[in-house]
């Protein structure tokens, strides 16, 4: 009998089935790459097998049979795989489900894979495209390109999938606008770093002020570093990389509380939110903005804007503050410095209450979703 799960008496249990992920991005430089290296760090245990198929960083250099610099942010690389090895690779581990999150050469041979051997499919919506484009390109015909290219590689994708995941109400909504046929929103994964290292009890204060991602346009540096003009008995500390980072090394040699911390690991990044009393997230826009759920698992003050996704969750926003439309980071800083140290703690404390339990529940969600893929009847 197969093992597709069609007969409920053959149904496949969590614990049977073997995931791959077929991922463009890579983990060490990428949300998107370290998203699905985190999720199978919690699954890998539960499941008979599951492996990541995406480049690799390693001693600063990208690993793959291409690489090419990525339009707009030399930092950030497109890579293609040997499409004869991936190919060979799935066929070994032969997966009982295939997850794409990216619509490029490692995700278009894994859905080749997918659809010659039969093997469900999810897709994952990671990125806001359409605001990527308008942002960076907008009314050009480079933008145009790119934004006509993402549109129909994702709709060729949705077109194979069982389900389209998001992880936010916007992203739900563009793939609902992209005709996607099956939408379910899932959660984003704490990294087991954060979760399982002993929290630094957070003790009231707010002094020092933390932002870590891509320095980028959309992450709006700009506001983070005019808080810094206006607020010099706070300090700030800057990680990251990206098109911006010289705005950001003048920024720290010319104000005396602003510290580039350069791109950091986990290891580091973890340590380093342990050693401030909040993070901030301005973004323009976010599919989600896992920085900010890491840092409210650390027991942290954390404030992140309208456009991350982060805030789309309701169980979610009693652990931050959200930047509205009438505030700004610099009068919400001020306002939070001059809060009672009580209140600040207060909202920590929710603030890793709620990331644990959505941590907890989202890999219940994801199982779930698994299981449904697998055993769903399929012609």
């Amino acid at each position: 009998m197969s093992d597709t799960g069609q007969n409920p008496l053959s149904a496949l249990q969590i614990g049977d089935l073997r995931v791959a992920v077929t991922s463009d991005a890579a983990p060490e430089r990428n949300g998107v790459g370290a998203y699905y290296e985190d999720l199978l760090s919690y699954l890998s245990p539960r499941l008979a097998k599951a492996e990541v198929f995406s480049p690799v960083i390693s001693d600063g250099r990208w690993e793959a049979p291409m690489v090419l610099p990525m339009p707009g942010d030399a930092t950030q690389k497109l890579c293609f795989p040997n499409p004869f090895a991936l190919q060979r690779a799935l066929t070994d581990l032969n997966p009982h489900v295939l997850i794409v999150p990216t619509p490029g050469g490692y995700g278009f041979t894994g859905a080749y894979v997918a659809a010659r051997k039969g093997i469900p499919m999810l897709t994952g919506l990671h990125t806001s495209f359409e605001q990527l484009t308008d942002l960076y390109w907008h009314g050009s015909l480079k933008g145009k390109f790119f934004r006509q290219y993402l549109e129909r590689t994702h709709q060729y994708l949705f077109n194979r999938s069982s389900a389209v995941l998001t992880n936010s109400q916007d992203m739900y909504q563009l793939a609902v606008r992209m005709g996607a046929p099956n939408i379910e929103m899932i959660g984003t994964p704490i990294p087991r770093l954060f979760t399982q290292t002993p929290v630094v009890p957070y003790e009231g204060r707010l002094e020092r002020v933390l932002f870590a991602g891509r320095l980028a346009a959309e992450k709006r540096i700009d506001t983070i570093l005019d808080a810094a003009r206006a607020l010099p008995h706070l300090s700030f500390s800057i990680a990251g990389d990206g098109p911006l980072r010289s705005n950001v090394e003048n920024a720290a040699d010319t104000l005396a509380n602003v510290n580039y911390l350069g791109w950091l690991d986990r290891q580091d990044l973890c340590r380093y939110v342990d050693g401030h009393d909040a993070l901030v997230l301005p973004s323009h826009f976010e599919s989600f903005g896992t920085i900010a759920l890491e840092a409210m698992a650390r027991n942290r003050v954390v404030i992140v804007s309208k456009g991350t996704g982060i805030s789309n969750w309701t169980d979610l926003s009693r652990g931050f503050v959200t930047l509205g439309d009438n505030t700004d980071l610099t009068s919400t800083l001020k306002q939070l410095s001059e809060a009672e140290s009580d209140w600040r703690k207060a909202l920590a404390g929710r603030a890793l209450e709620s990331a644990t339990t959505f941590n907890n529940e989202n890999l219940t969600s994801w199982e779930r979703i698994l299981l449904k893929t697998t055993n769903q009847p399929r012609p």
